[in-house]
């Protein structure tokens, strides 16, 4: 059963505040590390990440089991090509990615930073691994808005 996203696409109301906060994300994520490289904004960083990798768990932990409840994504994707797989696949991969390495941030930032935080001896691993979270979540929604795309907006027929 559907119950309607409010894109206007034949989807379910989580799959469409996942699609909104895929864009939404990515420039908050930008504004954290504008934050913390020239504004030595330390604090209000570790505030931003942690509400946005909280937000982030809520809406996709919710989204998962609204997939469920409908019966998986194929149940309602209007594209079920052999490059929407595979385009599914890649995108499964930076999300799944993308939570094991925003966690580990995170995680060791919370161990090892001191409180308030500042520049410690793990900033130079914790700006590696930041980097790398950043980038994988950057492709995590590339690839979840062209599966969003290429499975309800443009289905291919």
């Amino acid at each position: 059963m559907i119950d309607g996203g409010f894109l206007g696409y034949e989807t379910t109301l989580m799959l469409d505040v996942v699609v909104v906060s895929l864009v939404v994300v990515v420039p908050l994520l930008l504004l954290s590390l504008v934050l913390v490289h020239f504004r030595k904004a330390w604090a209000l960083h570790k505030r931003l990440q942690i509400v946005l990798g909280g937000v982030l768990l809520v809406a996709v932990s919710l989204f998962e089991i609204d997939m469920r409840r409908i019966g998986g994504f194929w149940a309602i994707a209007k594209n079920d090509s052999p490059g929407m797989h595979m385009l599914l696949w890649v995108h499964l991969f930076f999300a799944i990615s993308t939570v094991i390495l925003w966690a580990v941030t995170l995680w060791l930032a919370w161990r090892r930073f001191p409180s308030p935080p500042k520049p410690a001896a793990h900033s130079r691993c914790h700006r590696r691994l930041g980097w790398l979270s950043a980038l994988d979540v950057t492709a995590t929604s590339i690839t979840g808005l062209l599966v969003y795309y290429f499975g309800f907006v443009y289905p291919a027929g």
